[in-house]
């Protein structure tokens, strides 16, 4: 056998990439198998859902994208298959934990339980409880709704806001439950609830969707702090944490964010030209100058 002199052997070795045998957890998963999976819910618009061509589109999934260019770039990929599989708001942490999944790319809050669980890259956008009501009525603050009849989806979070809210304002508010959003907003709409209480962005989708958005109001004042939504993925993975983190902080600090945040909340998404004309919160436009994965929504009011 042909022996390598000593010099040429040291050069041989210094040629093999340092990551090989460094690799562990997703990084090393992709490597193997050429492959990351993403975990989409399919009806979270305008966050993560299908197109007219059933292909996953929306603006965590944009995100998303950029963690995998990351990857690729990280691993000196040319090439890496993209595969998406549907999850529920059920399922979607035990087939990241199993493995299945690789990022789970939707609007997904960001919170201490959670993160016992899993883990969230830097938080992508940040929702708090408001309400909705006509315009015509002139309904505009929390105290406006003093001995109205208002309306929130049974056994929701934000049933629990509107009746804390009503007791310690001393309201007299008649809370109205709902079993689900088509039949709250149906309420709201024929004049049986004067105001719906939901995660504001979520009001914005169903105004959209609504038979005439332009008769229907969001209050500016909130019955909660903004919480967190972000991309999560496995815990205790720090090589592919720090990979997501760097790219999405270096994404939510450049002005393209700007850019991707306004084609999904600010324009005409497909398949049928919804706007949800949605500004960009000051609260929002400072954690993207300020990147992090904290589940505490108190941390990000600055």
């Amino acid at each position: 056998m042909m022996r390598l002199p000593l010099t040429m052997l040291a050069v041989a070795l210094i040629a093999v990439p340092a990551y090989a045998s460094e690799l562990a957890g997703t990084l090393q998963k992709v490597r193997e198998t050429n492959k990351i999976i993403l975990g989409i819910q399919e009806a979270s618009v305008p966050f993560s859902y299908l197109d007219g061509n059933q292909k996953a589109i929306g603006y965590a999934v944009d995100i998303c994208m950029k963690i995998v260019d990351a990857v690729k770039h990280e691993l000196n990929l040319s090439n890496v298959t993209v595969e998406t599989l549907p999850v529920t708001s059920s399922n979607r942490i035990p087939l990241m934990m199993n493995g299945t999944v690789d990022l789970v790319c939707s609007s997904t809050t960001n919170n201490a339980e959670r993160q016992r669980q899993v883990a969230f890259t830097n938080s992508h956008f940040l929702s708090a409880t408001r309400f909705a009501a006509r315009k015509a009525d002139n309904i505009g603050t929390i105290d406006q709704l003093k001995g109205k009849p208002v309306v929130a989806i049974s056994g929701s979070t934000n049933m629990v806001q509107l009746n804390q809210a009503n007791a310690a304002r001393n309201l007299g508010v008649t809370p109205l439950a709902a079993k689900d959003q088509a039949e709250a907003f149906l309420m709201l709409e024929t004049g049986r609830a004067a105001a719906y209480v939901l995660d504001d962005v979520q009001l914005a989708v169903a105004i959209a969707r609504s038979k005439d958005p332009s008769a229907y109001i969001i209050s500016d004042e909130a019955f909660s702090k903004a919480e967190p939504y972000g991309i999560m993925l496995r815990k205790d993975d720090a090589p592919f944490k720090a990979v997501a983190d760097r790219v999405t902080a270096d994404l939510y600090r450049s002005p393209e964010i700007e850019a991707i945040y306004k084609k999904w909340f600010e324009s005409p998404v497909p398949p049928n030209g919804l706007n949800f004309k949605t500004s960009m919160t000051a609260v929002l436009r400072s954690a993207f100058a300020h990147p992090s994965d904290s589940p505490d929504p108190a941390s990000y009011e600055r």
